[in-house]
């Protein structure tokens, strides 16, 4: 009986000891994480070459994910004049996604021609992309997720929410749909 007390005794030490890694492994993760900037995300661009975010160090980033049948889709006009009249110091990229209302049904050709010929848009456009749900894309995982981007937790209830990313990479704030990308929420940030 002594033997089964002493093997139940080191049975449970293993298994406190198995525990204690595994939270210290979760916490230098979770720590790790937070340190994560937006320099770390690559993405595929409209036109299949890289967006690689390391590429725009010391600059600011508006990211806000498009669609081309919303009826906030003439907000690229407001982007592009943004993009132009900040392009030393900021970098608009805009994200086309299908999540709501099936407003993005085109494909990556057929939304850069759609941006090209209504708005003039020059700044970059990423592949067309999921922002929620199981299939999100890595990069909106980060922006809306507090763990990740170390400033806070963010629903995308619908097209053309704005996120502000500042020159060191770290999330600034974030902007509904109904905010205006020349909005003074935004350029205040800018100048």
């Amino acid at each position: 009986m002594k033997n089964i007390g002493f093997v139940v005794l080191l049975f449970v030490f293993f298994l406190q000891s198995c525990s204690n890694q595994k939270t210290e492994i979760s916490k230098a993760n979770t720590v790790e994480t937070m340190n994560n900037t937006i320099y770390d995300y690559k993405v595929e661009g409209l036109d299949g070459k890289e967006i690689n975010f390391a590429d725009f160090k010391a600059k600011k980033f508006l990211i806000v994910n498009t669609a081309s049948e919303c009826g906030f889709t003439p907000q690229y006009a407001d982007l592009e004049k943004l993009s132009q009249e900040y392009k030393d110091k900021l970098v608009v990229i805009g994200f086309p996604a299908n999540n709501f209302g099936g407003q993005e049904p085109g494909t990556n050709v057929e939304i850069g021609a759609f941006c090209q010929k209504n708005y003039g848009v020059t700044f970059p456009l990423a592949a067309k992309v999921s922002v929620k749900g199981d299939d999100i894309a890595p990069i909106f995982k980060y922006l809306t997720d507090k763990d990740l981007n170390g400033y806070k937790n963010t629903s995308i209830l619908w097209n053309f929410t704005k996120f502000l990313v500042d020159e060191n990479g770290k999330l600034i704030d974030t902007f509904v749909s109904t905010t205006k990308p020349t909005d003074n929420a935004i350029t205040k940030h800018l100048k």
